[in-house]
């Protein structure tokens, strides 16, 4: 039998229907939040029964992790196709600068969960090592930018990975609370100290 004839496996099928669920529950995740979700509110705003969602789900904290891990996922592979396709130091700073901007604005309320997440874990020790893991998955990202940039310009990035992270995350987290304040000049803002940032850690 051919291998593309093969069944998957149980466990591949089980994963697959997890993603599945995650899609349909983060829309309704990002607009209540951590504190005002539960699985019964997530299966009254999807065409999925409580039931159901608890059988692939232990209980909310197993849901949401999932679903901003996956979220992020499809962050990062959305930037490193950016990344993949600069061929100067210029492209790669621009197209970096207007990838998140983008993202802050096309998917504000994806991002908010996710911070919403990260500060939960402050308190909530099971949110823990799924917040470091995608918090990880990030500071790689853009030290994969940094380190391409250092490869562009011909110079060394100024400082480690955790301080670069550092410094965009706290630039994006800014961006999106005044972009979700309503300050229409957010987002360019946003975009222009990213680059700028950029250009002042490795010139050139």
């Amino acid at each position: 039998m051919p291998a593309s004839a093969v069944s998957r496996r149980p466990v591949d099928k089980f994963a697959e229907r997890r993603d599945q669920l995650a899609d349909a529950a983060l829309q309704t995740l990002s607009e209540l939040g951590y504190a005002r979700t539960s699985l019964r509110e997530i299966a009254q705003n999807s065409e999925f029964s409580h039931g159901v969602l608890h059988y692939y789900f232990t209980d909310k904290v197993d849901l949401i992790t999932h679903c901003v891990r996956q979220y992020k996922a499809r962050c990062v592979a959305r930037n490193d196709a950016v990344f993949a396709a600069a061929r100067t130091a210029e492209e790669l700073r621009d197209g970096f600068a207007l990838g998140l901007m983008q993202t802050l604005v096309e998917d504000a309320t994806m991002h908010r969960l996710w911070y919403d997440l990260r500060a939960q874990s402050l308190f909530e020790p099971s949110f823990r090592a799924d917040v470091a893991d995608i918090d990880q998955s990030l500071e790689r990202m853009i030290w994969r930018v940094i380190s391409r940039l250092a490869e562009l310009t011909g110079t060394a990035p100024l400082y480690s990975s955790s301080v670069s992270y550092a410094l965009f995350d706290g630039l994006f987290q800014q961006g999106l609370l005044k972009h979700l304040s309503g300050d229409a000049d957010a987002a360019e803002e946003f975009r222009v100290a990213t680059r700028d940032v950029l250009t002042q850690l490795l010139p050139g």
